[in-house]
């Protein structure tokens, strides 16, 4: 493949809900582009992009899959992304890196919950866009309907470029509107096109999608304004210029009639994106820091610039390890060039370059400016890592993953896998930093979480397959807290042992009365006339907060509690650190069952998005749960319900809600405070643990 610089590159994200062909329209743009010699299919699982034995197994796209091919002296990147809600955090990878996204809508079905998820993201980085409307071979087809619903929902400038003909089972011709002419595909696999006259009956359509394309474009500049106003038209060279502008601008989201699976419509695309999509050089560089201060400076895309690019993304393959994906921001790297992590300060040397088309890997000796490509054993360089030569010290802005909505806590099946699994759950996250692990000291418990039960079941299945490693996925501990809430005068206890030789004595009086919610623990040493001596002081502190960190009633943590000591007595011989410390923490025991014990839980703020159809059937699940409602918002086409919802209600909500909504819902969790456990609900935990106990002895 010959070099490529910013102003001959397009670098395009395929983006959109699950299964609206994004997979399908990579492999038939690569084989009209001669890229490839065959065309795979999803169901056949030999696509070029979702090569992954779990991608093939399941038919889905799982992670992000980078791809090129030529095309009417163009370079064009392609990245196809995961239409499935588990695996966001690729999408948001891809569209940190592509210069125009691209939606594809499902011509039946219209805009659903990932298009619309998607099109946020592409407002989120404030991206170039497009959106193709395939299967236009489906027997349900509404292009029409569809066009609408993007223009309504999607994007304003969503503006018709091609239509389809003959829409439905027999689609195989689509008029274009810059041309103005009509174009009939022969089947997929022999690259033929036929030119023809638009059909009499669809001229007026014609006429009226390219006057919106006219006047949309027109709006971009006051110099063109006038002139179509003046004119009442703009040249071909004017909409040419205009048209790259307007993308650049997001003025004009561009729409396609596509059929991906019969091959119909592609060349219009393609023909299109190379000529119009915008380049890194016309988007004209990135915002970067300057490292170790927050002073920004602009990046531009040019080759002779230094050289710097960013990981956006780790993939660990099995004999070839791991293989760190970059997009060149400024100047031109080559393999065997010395960089800088600008992350950590460690030096790193490029060996192999390479670009993708899926796994399929091409060396290449260099990359420039605004290209996207592959470096192979990168020693200590990881997902959004800048990495610059030695005179240029900046940062590239990092990509924001979207906060977990689902976690659970890990076990293993056998013992002394332990490294093995920490290990292999350290690279599922390198690779996917969405998903993330944490060991959780206070319920003693790995928690992994991410956006939703199928990648969590799937991080599982990765460390079998992997590392050879079986874990059980069980639901978390709650971390319950313990406090009182009335006040004990005088608990006593005295602990006395006498087994011959010197003995044990420790002898203490507590009153013992509740903080308010939030400040943890009070000592109050109120001793006098030295009853009990001071070097014995510490060891009753420390008695009392080991037994505060073990609990009483459910083997939780206590909170919110003062202590005063305030009396006791000891023993010339027999009083020691040990014996106080016995006798302090047997002393809080008995007070604190003294003293109204009760349970705290941790109460979340779920802030759920739904469609308004779903809206009562979400608050009534939500009240099921023990929430309290407290804000309704609407939010475009969405209702926003915030509530607070008990954590121990929340084991699952992803998947729960998904199933509510028919995948249409999204929410975000977070922590807000501790709140009294109902008493019935108390009752049962303080059981379970007594149970466990038991059996445990």
């Amino acid at each position: 493949m010959k070099e490529y610089g910013a102003e001959s590159i397009k670098n395009i994200a395929l983006i959109g809900h699950g299964g609206s062909g994004k997979t399908t329209l990579s492999e038939i743009l690569l084989y009209t582009a001669g890229a490839i010699n065959r065309i795979g299919t999803v169901a056949e699982g030999n696509t070029t992009s979702d090569y992954n034995p779990n991608e093939i197994e399941k038919q889905i796209s799982i992670s992000t899959s980078l791809l090129h091919f030529e095309w009417n002296n163009s370079k064009i990147n392609l990245l196809d992304t995961p239409g499935y809600a588990d695996f966001l955090g690729d999408v948001k990878t891809a569209m940190r890196v592509c210069d125009t996204a691209v939606m594809l809508l499902k011509s039946a079905e219209g805009v659903e919950v990932g298009s619309e998820t998607t099109g946020r993201f592409v407002d989120e980085f404030g991206l170039p866009s497009a959106i193709i409307i395939n299967k236009i071979d489906n027997e349900h087809s509404a292009f029409a309907r569809t066009e609408l619903q993007a223009k309504d929902r999607l994007s304003s400038g969503a503006i018709v470029v091609t239509f389809p003909v003959n829409e439905g089972l027999n689609f195989d011709t689509v008029v274009d509107v810059i041309t103005m002419k009509a174009y009939q595909y022969s089947p997929a696999g022999s690259r033929k096109v036929i030119e023809k006259e638009i059909p009499a009956e669809l001229i007026s359509t014609a006429e009226k999608y390219r006057t919106e394309l006219v006047e949309k474009v027109a709006e971009t500049t006051e110099e063109l304004m006038n002139k179509y106003f003046d004119e009442g038209n703009l040249s071909q060279e004017e909409l040419d210029k205009g048209i790259t502008l307007a993308l650049i601008k997001r003025n004009l989201s561009p729409v396609f009639a596509v059929s991906a699976q019969k091959g119909v419509g592609i060349n219009n695309f393609m023909d299109f994106a190379a000529k119009y999509f915008p380049t890194p050089a016309d988007r004209n560089g990135e915002e970067v820091v300057l490292k170790d201060s927050t002073n920004k400076i602009l990046l531009k895309p040019e080759a002779k610039g230094e050289a710097a690019l960013f990981i956006f993304k780790t993939i660990s393959e099995q004999h070839v390890g791991e293989l760190s994906l970059f997009k060149v921001y400024s100047g031109s790297v080559a393999a065997g060039m010395d960089m800088v992590n600008q992350t950590n300060n460690k030096s790193e040397r490029l060996s192999q370059l390479s670009i993708l088309n899926g796994h399929n890997r091409t060396d290449v000796s260099k990359l420039f400016a605004g290209d996207l490509g592959a470096v192979v054993k990168l020693k200590d360089t990881h997902t959004n890592n800048t990495l610059t030569s030695k005179n240029l010290s900046v940062v590239i802005k990092p990509i924001e993953f979207p906060e977990a909505v689902m976690r659970s806590a890990i076990m293993a099946k056998a013992k002394g896998d332990e490294d093995k699994i920490a290990s292999g759950l350290h690279t599922l996250h390198e690779e996917d930093p969405s998903f993330s692990v944490k060991f959780d000291p206070e319920i003693s418990q790995t928690i992994i979480s991410g956006q939703g039960e199928l990648q969590l079941n799937l991080a599982v299945k990765r460390l079998k397959e992997r590392y050879d490693v079986e874990v059980d996925l069980v639901e978390p501990r709650i971390p319950y807290r313990e406090t009182i809430k009335g006040k004990v005068e005088d608990a006593e206890y005295k602990h006395k042992k006498q087994s011959g030789g010197r003995g044990q004595y420790g002898h203490v009086h507590f009153k013992m009365e509740p903080l308010p919610r939030g400040k943890g623990f009070e000592f109050v040493n109120a001793i006098v006339g030295g009853v009990v001596p001071g070097r014995f002081i510490p060891a009753v502190e420390k008695g009392i907060v080991e037994t505060m960190q073990k609990g009483v009633l459910s083997g939780n943590q206590v909170v919110d509690v003062q202590v005063t000591l305030f009396d006791g007595t000891y023993h010339d011989v027999d009083s020691d650190e040990m014996s106080f410390k016995l006798a302090a923490s047997q002393c809080f025991k008995k007070g604190f069952l003294e003293a109204k014990p009760c349970l705290l839980e941790p109460i979340y703020i779920i802030e759920v998005t739904v469609p308004e159809e779903y809206m009562g059937d979400v608050m009534g699940d939500i009240s099921s749960r023990r929430g309290k409602i407290f804000g309704m918002d609407s939010d475009g086409h969405f209702q926003k319900i915030k509530a607070y919802v008990p954590l121990a209600e929340l084991h699952k909500y992803a998947s729960n809600l998904r199933s509510l909504t028919q995948g249409r819902g999204g929410h975000r969790i977070q922590f807000a405070y501790y709140e009294e456990v109902p008493k019935e609900i108390e009752v049962k935990i303080v059981d379970e643990y007594k149970k466990s106990r038991e059996e445990g002895h």
